[in-house]
């Protein structure tokens, strides 16, 4: 095992569903497999749900199969979500793991009343660089590998609100330009700001993470750290 920084660059270590499983059943969600090959994970009270799809991922970010997704609704038997969240597989479990604490936490899913700043800001606090052009809805990392931003969104990405032309926040990390990406995630509309601000925070921590397994993509950019 090896520790490495930085965060966004290391991977999943090839255990994002395990981490993934670990987190919701300490949060105390239940689970259960679908007639999909899926498994799908919800809170105590109904409100949140988890579902890792990669068995049957409908579609793809990135050029990548879609492996978790993520949802809130106000109403529990309400068949329609309020918001998703889709995230591919090599985001580190440590970032997802992060989210859902804070999705499990919140007292209603739909709350969130913060600006788009405030993603941007828990990026900039950890060294990251906002957008000349639009400073208030994008960031990349200083090595310019790793990009999150408010943007009109794929087709698929699903949301209560129904409105044309709503904006979304996505992420992505592309270790070399023009080469395949590691990995991507996106943001439904009514996602809220203080949610995606979280998420992006854990990526940009400076923290070294623990990892068996390190991406070949991203081999050149990452450090590894003396824990002793």
């Amino acid at each position: 095992m090896r520790w490495v920084t930085p965060r966004h660059l290391a991977g999943d270590d090839d255990v994002l569903a395990e981490r993934i499983g670990e987190t919701l059943t300490a949060l105390g969600w239940r689970m259960w497999p679908t007639a999909r090959d899926t498994l799908l994970y919800v809170s105590p009270d109904a409100l949140r749900g988890a579902e890792w799809i990669l068995a049957a991922s409908p579609f793809t970010l990135g050029g990548l199969p879609v492996a978790l997704q993520i949802s809130a609704r106000t109403i529990a038997a309400s068949a329609v979500a309020q918001w998703n969240a889709y995230f591919t597989t090599g985001v580190p479990h440590e970032v997802l793991h992060d989210f859902l604490l804070a999705l499990d936490a919140g007292a209603v899913p739909d709350t969130g009343f913060a600006e788009p700043e405030v993603v941007v800001a828990a990026l900039s606090a950890q060294g990251w660089i906002p957008d000349v052009d639009r400073p208030r809805t994008a960031a990349t990392d200083p090595g310019f590998a790793s990009h999150v931003s408010l943007e009109m969104l794929p087709d698929l990405i699903a949301d209560a609100d129904l409105r044309e032309d709503l904006l979304g926040w996505q992420a992505w990390a592309e270790p070399t330009f023009g080469a395949p990406y590691l990995w991507c995630a996106n943001f439904s509309p009514s996602v809220p700001n203080e949610l995606v601000a979280v998420f992006a925070g854990s990526l940009a921590s400076p923290a070294p993470v623990a990892r068996h397994r390190l991406p070949q993509s991203a081999m050149k950019r990452l450090t590894i750290v003396n824990r002793a």
